[in-house]
């Protein structure tokens, strides 16, 4: 059992950065691959980025290569992700998720955890 709760979103101008925060609670954090997917209006939710256990294997969506960045730091509990270069596209709900199986996965149904979700609206 773990909790998530994401922070850090909001209204920002095209070419802008932000920087999502997810916080757990529950069980080990360590234990889970850590995930991020995103939610436009409209649309069906789409893998963002992941990142393994020990935080040095990362994986990103073609659109997030080059402009976000994934991390984590174990000891505080907390997944990050750093979005710079923002584009209007990148309007969405973003939603951060816990994958407690094997190796790092792209696919929604290998997490077991989400959280409510952080909305970012990027303006032209």
């Amino acid at each position: 059992q773990v909790q998530l709760v994401e922070s850090g979103g909001g209204l920002v101008q095209a070419g802008g950065s932000l920087r999502l925060s997810c916080a757990a609670s529950g069980r080990t954090f360590s234990r889970f691959n850590m995930g991020w997917f995103r939610q436009a209006p409209g649309k069906e939710r789409e893998f963002v980025a992941v990142v393994s256990r020990s935080g040095d294997g990362t994986y990103y969506a073609d659109f997030a290569k080059g402009r976000f960045t994934i991390s984590r730091d174990n000891a505080k509990n907390t997944v990050y992700l750093q979005m710079n270069s923002l584009k209007p596209e990148d309007t969405a709900v973003y939603y951060c998720a816990a994958d407690p199986n094997g190796g790092t996965s792209s696919r929604e149904r290998s997490y077991d955890y989400w959280g409510q979700g952080t909305q970012v609206n990027v303006s032209s």
